[in-house]
């Protein structure tokens, strides 16, 4: 079992790299939108279609990870709860 020493650190640079990903994948995306040859509701209609996907995947990624955590909670009590049951029981053998 892992203790919160053992966890994987994130490093600034997968931070910063997280960032510009997102920043370029979304001012790209938005620039092919306000250069579409076509109105500007329908321009309108799909930069809020962008925000709104953008949105929800934010919302998507923090429940995944609150649930994972969540998880990891559950199965280090559940654990925690064994490894007393064996502690006792080698207890009570041994004696």
């Amino acid at each position: 079992m892992q203790d919160d020493t053992q966890r994987e650190q994130v490093t600034p640079a997968w931070i910063a790299q997280t960032w510009a990903s997102f920043a370029l994948s979304l001012g790209t995306t938005l620039v092919g939108v306000y250069h579409l040859p076509v109105d500007n509701w329908i321009r309108a209609f799909l930069a809020m279609g962008i925000f709104f996907i953008v949105g929800s995947c934010m919302t998507l990624a923090k429940t995944i990870r609150d649930v994972h955590e969540s998880r990891r909670l559950i199965n280090r009590i559940r654990n925690a709860k064994a490894e007393k049951i064996i502690r006792d029981f080698e207890e009570v053998e041994a004696a």
